[in-house]
Order: structure tokens, then C-alpha cells, then sequence
């Protein structure tokens, strides 16, 4: 019995001193990641070609191909395993000349700022004029009814809720309005939707989005007014209720055309086949540079290849970085991509996807991840806390992933979104001043080495 129970002892020591071992190991390992992420630069260089020389990239325009090409050269010259493209087809909607949209109220005259949504029709080269009827919420809209909106423009000021301390939960209360108004409005006979841009901040930049029609309702024109521009024109129904606003676009929808996501890989020394996918989306709305939305995102998860490739880091498995093409439209892109995980004569997977990680929310400084995976899953990452903690990521919860990886779920694949501080992102989101000078490299670098040690511990223990 004695020497059982000092062989039991002994047995324990040495499990403690193993998983002591690996808590070091671990530690270190993250350490160099986060070392050799921080003292490099090339990633903001990387983001600022992407930004200032080629610019807004809305998917089926020349400047996405552009972006697409260059995603692959810059791939290839960083010696990866694999690199390639997958084909898809997107829609190909331009916004056409500048906007224009105007109060006529007896003598007064005031230009607003407004912006065309995606996907919107245009109003002709002539433009409309019409009453405006101001709701805050579709409530009101039913109980004005045909008879008051037949024929007007319909003006949908529903603010974002400042009392979010997650601006994402605002976000998702006012872009619901944005998405779907220019179809509720028409459903009453309006000409035209003006929406209140989605965004806490108080500007005079128009943020835009896409928009969707209904096939059993008249498509009208849809825009989306500043904030600033919203709150006079509701000051000016209240002494004018019958003033008339002008408003001209010249948006229009052309063939669809074809695009790609791009692809680079480190092949797995021991299971090659089982990927961990991590990526952002190449497409940006054209109005900015597309910098937090989302070039950053795009370019920290390549730069996970070469923070590897620098260190020397030989993943067990393989490790993909994937370029999604049109997230901000239909996410044809991420559609493309689940399909071409599949044998297309019975369904099974053709590769096994370990874990996707995506990066859509802004290139600020990290909190964690949200987690949409299985309670054990859940409790396994969560124990890796005290090895993420000193480096900011406390937030380790379940929660939504990203579009674009999002279709992986039906694989049921382990799916993870970088959760960044919300505070800054819907300043910029979908506007002119989503440009690359509002994004901090240091922010950024944190997003990289955040990524990389997750894809780390993923790799080093599984799921």
C-alpha cells in the first residue's frame, strides 16, 4: 500500500510538472508571437498600399480585381505552400455621379448630405421632387397608411441608441431600417426612402449599406441621409410639414461579373488535410478606403502567415488565410467558399475545417473572441484564459462568428469572431472616413498577435 500510494504521488508530480512545462512553453511561444508581431511594421505598410493606392473596392468593379491581383502577388511573394483563387460570380452595382438631394421650403433651399444605398435603383437623370412624410419606426409607418404616403418620400429617423455600451447592439437596431425601409415604404406607395445613417456619431457623412428589394413590391430609390442633415430636416418638418425635398441618383445595376476569393496556405507537417481557416473580406464600400472595414482585418490575418513563416513556426496542421470577396453584398465569396469544401456527387467534405476564425469589426484594439461552438469546445478555449490574459483577451464567450465564415456552421465547425473595443467602429463604417489614417498600427498589431496565438493553442491542443 506504501508503495502504491508513493508511486500515485510521484504520478501526480509528474503531470504537474508536465503541464507546468506546457503552460511555459505555451507562454513563450505567445510571447515570440506577440514579440515579433509588435516589432514589425510590414502589416501597415501592407494596409496602406491596400487603402490609398487602390482604394474602396465594392465587389464587381475594377478596383476589387485590382485589390484581388495584388492580394495574390503579395500571397506568392511571401513563399506560402498554396496559394490560389476561387471563383464566384457577384453583382455588379455601380453608384454613379454624386448624389444630390435638396430642401425646397418656400425660399428656403438646403442641400443635404446623402449617399445612394447599395443596390438601390437610381431616380433618373432628372431626379424626383415630392412631400416628405418623417416616421421613427415601421409602427408608424402602418398607421399613417397609403392615403398619407402615396406619393411622398418617406424619411425613416430612427436614431442609433447611445445608451449601448456595445455599439454592435445599436448598430443592429438601426440597420434593420436601412435594409429593409425602401421596401416597406414602397408597400405604401412612396417614390423614394431617405434613412437616417446607422451610426452614433453626429457628422455630415452619409454611411451606406445594402439594401434589399422584394420581388412583389416596386423597387424605389433608397438613400441614406447624415446625421446631422436628418436632425435639421426634422427640425424643418416641424415648421414646414410640407415641404418638398429634390433628389437625384444615378446608381444602376450592371451584369454580374466574375471575382474570387484569394487563398494562401501553410501546409500541416502532420494533418495537412485538417485546416484553420482565418480571414477578412476584400470588398469595402467605395464611398472610403475601406481601412477598418475591412482591410484591417484582411491584413492581420495575412500577416498570421508571415509572423509564421518569420518565426520559424511549423503548424501541425494547415493554416489558411482567405481574401472573402463580396461580404458587403450577398457574400457570394463565403457561399463559394463552403461549396468548394464539398464533393459535389454526395456531400461530404473534401477538407475538414478544425476551426475558422474571422476579423470584421475594425482594426482597434482587442478584447478576445466570441465563440459559436459546442459547451466543450467553449470550455476548452476558456481554459487557455490565464495564457491570453496578460495580452488583453479576456473575453472569451459565446457568440456570433461573421458572415463570412458563418456558412462553415452547417459543417459544424468551430467558428470564432476577434472582438475589438466597438467604441470607434461606427464613425467610419460605411463612410467617406473609413480611411487608412484612423487606423493605429500598434491597434493593429495587437489584432494580428491576437489572431496568431489563438491559431497557436488551436493547432498545439485541438478542438
Amino acid at each position: 500500500m506504501k508503495n502504491f500510494i508513493i508511486t500515485a504521488v510521484i504520478f501526480l508530480m509528474c503531470s504537474s510538472l508536465s503541464s507546468v512545462s506546457a503552460q511555459n512553453s505555451d507562454s513563450i511561444a505567445i510571447r515570440r508571437i506577440y514579440n515579433d508581431a509588435l516589432s514589425d511594421s510590414t502589416s501597415y505598410s501592407i494596409l496602406r498600399y491596400l487603402t490609398t493606392k487602390i482604394g474602396g473596392r465594392l465587389a464587381g468593379s475594377p478596383q476589387s480585381l485590382k485589390a484581388i491581383q495584388w492580394a495574390e502577388q503579395l500571397m506568392r511573394g511571401m513563399k506560402l505552400d498554396t496559394v490560389f483563387l476561387q471563383e464566384c460570380k457577384v453583382r455588379h452595382w455601380v453608384r454613379g455621379e454624386k448624389e444630390v438631394a435638396r430642401v425646397i421650403s418656400g425660399k428656403t433651399s438646403l442641400n443635404l448630405h446623402v449617399c445612394a444605398l447599395g443596390g438601390s435603383i437610381g431616380t433618373g437623370k432628372n431626379g424626383i421632387t415630392a412631400g416628405v412624410i418623417e416616421i421613427r419606426d415601421y409602427d408608424e409607418l402602418k398607421k399613417l397608411g397609403k392615403d398619407k404616403v402615396a406619393g411622398k418620400i418617406v424619411f425613416i429617423n430612427h436614431p442609433a441608441d447611445p445608451t449601448f455600451y456595445n455599439t454592435f447592439g445599436s448598430y443592429g437596431g438601426t440597420a434593420g431600417y436601412r435594409v429593409r425601409g425602401a421596401v416597406q415604404a414602397a408597400y405604401y406607395g412612396a417614390i423614394a426612402m431617405i434613412d437616417r445613417s446607422a451610426t452614433p456619431v453626429h457628422d455630415n457623412n452619409p454611411h451606406t449599406g445594402i439594401q434589399h428589394y422584394a420581388d412583389t413590391v416596386k423597387k424605389i430609390p433608397a438613400l441614406s441621409i447624415s446625421t446631422n442633415d436628418a436632425d435639421k430636416l426634422s427640425l424643418l418638418l416641424r415648421s414646414d410639414p410640407e415641404l418638398h425635398i429634390f433628389v437625384r441618383t444615378t446608381c444602376e445595376e450592371l451584369p454580374e461579373t466574375v471575382s474570387y476569393n484569394v487563398i494562401g496556405e501553410i501546409r500541416g507537417a502532420i494533418h495537412p488535410e485538417e485546416i484553420i481557416a482565418f480571414g477578412g473580406h476584400i470588398d469595402s464600400w467605395e464611398l472610403g478606403q475601406g481601412a477598418h472595414d475591412d482591410g484591417a482585418g484582411l491584413i492581420e490575418s495575412i500577416d498570421i502567415l508571415r509572423l509564421y513563416r518569420s518565426l520559424g513556426i511549423k503548424p501541425a496542421h494547415t493554416i489558411r488565410a482567405v481574401a472573402f470577396i463580396d461580404e458587403e453584398m450577398e457574400q457570394r465569396g463565403a457561399k463559394a467558399y463552403v461549396a468548394a469544401s464539398l464533393l459535389p456527387q454526395d456531400g461530404m467534405n473534401k477538407v475538414v475545417h478544425i476551426a475558422a476564425i474571422e476579423a470584421d469589426r475594425g482594426g482597434f484594439t482587442p478584447w478576445g473572441f466570441s465563440i459559436d461552438a459546442s459547451n466543450e469546445q467553449l470550455k476548452k478555449v476558456q481554459g487557455w484564459k490565464n495564457l491570453l490574459l496578460p495580452y488583453g483577451l479576456y473575453s472569451l464567450e459565446k457568440g456570433g462568428s461573421g458572415v463570412d465564415v458563418g456558412p462553415l456552421k452547417s459543417q459544424k465547425v468551430p467558428l470564432f469572431g476577434l472582438v475589438v473595443d466597438p467604441q470607434r467602429y461606427f464613425d467610419y463604417h460605411h463612410s467617406a472616413t473609413d480611411t487608412f489614417d484612423k487606423v493605429n498600427i500598434r491597434e493593429l498589431q495587437l489584432g494580428t498577435a491576437a489572431m496568431a496565438a489563438l491559431v497557436y493553442l488551436i493547432d498545439t491542443y485541438g478542438l
